[in-house]
């Protein structure tokens, strides 16, 4: 038997406005850096369906960065991570790619950590904050 708990209902402790376009952003890119095994120097994010036509205007972008430098999704550095990003010397890119038959929050990270090791990967926030 499988229960709810309260953090369920309410959802995450996160910078907002969205707990599926935000908190699991940056919770997506935070697992590409602990994947990479290492900070990433470069990205190309591959934003899919709902990331990509409401994305920018709920902070899905500046999320997914923030996750990529390893801030959790109650930092309050987020909306700054592009500007963060510079100063660490990560480079990233975006843009609109059709994920065949993937939940419509979903992206695909392309990532080259410092040492040069590279990473694919796609995952999708399914809502609450959970990825």
């Amino acid at each position: 038997m499988s229960f709810i708990s309260v953090f369920d209902v309410l959802g995450p402790n996160m910078i907002g406005p969205s707990s599926s376009h935000t908190a699991g952003a940056v919770r997506i890119g935070r697992m590409a850096r602990t994947l990479l095994g290492e900070a990433p120097a470069k990205a190309s994010i591959h934003l899919h369906g709902s990331f990509a036509e409401t994305g920018v205007g709920h902070g899905t972008d500046k999320a997914l960065v923030a996750g990529l430098l390893g801030m959790a999704p109650d930092d309050l550095d987020i909306p700054q991570s592009f500007d963060i990003a510079a100063q660490r010397g990560l480079t990233f890119s975006f843009d609109w790619q059709d994920l065949r038959d993937a939940h419509p929050n979903s992206v695909k990270l392309v990532l080259t950590g410092e040492s040069g090791r590279k990473m694919k990967m796609q995952a999708s926030s399914i809502g609450g904050g959970r990825i």
